[in-house]
């Protein structure tokens, strides 16, 4: 016996760390922080906005729609003509019904050419359209 117990204090043990579920966790919470994040959508240009000091920020924008200062309207990073705005809106309204629209358009944009955006995404079903500013600081 007392061999047996000689052996055992002497006999070492090793240890291995499994690294496969610590890497399989990592993976899983990565996912999910990608599928929760919500992604910025961009008009596609550089607008000048202008500035006001009631202006507020939305919080659950999916609908981003600029308009230049040459009067251009420019869509998911693409240019549309002023007759294509309610059919693109209706089509990102089936996609997300409650999504609201902001229109940004430059301070050297035409008002004319604001109010016909604005009347193609409320012919569109849009319910929650707004004009974008900047926040005046004095």
């Amino acid at each position: 016996m007392l061999n047996i117990t000689a052996a055992r204090r002497t006999k070492r043990q090793t240890v291995e760390l499994n690294m496969a579920p610590l890497i399989d966790m990592v993976f899983i919470l990565l996912i999910f922080f990608l599928v929760t994040t919500s992604f910025v959508k961009e008009t596609g240009v550089d607008i000048n906005r202008p500035a006001a000091s009631t202006a507020v920020s939305k919080e659950k924008v999916n609908i981003l729609i600029g308009v230049t200062n040459d009067n251009r309207i420019f869509m998911d990073k693409r240019e549309i003509d002023i007759r294509a705005v309610r059919a693109n809106v209706e089509r990102a309204l089936a996609e997300n019904p409650e999504g609201g629209v902001v229109i940004v358009a430059d301070k050297e944009s035409l008002t004319g050419i604001a109010i016909k955006v604005m009347d193609g995404c409320r012919l569109a079903g849009a319910k929650n359209v707004s004009l974008a500013a900047s926040l005046r600081t004095e």
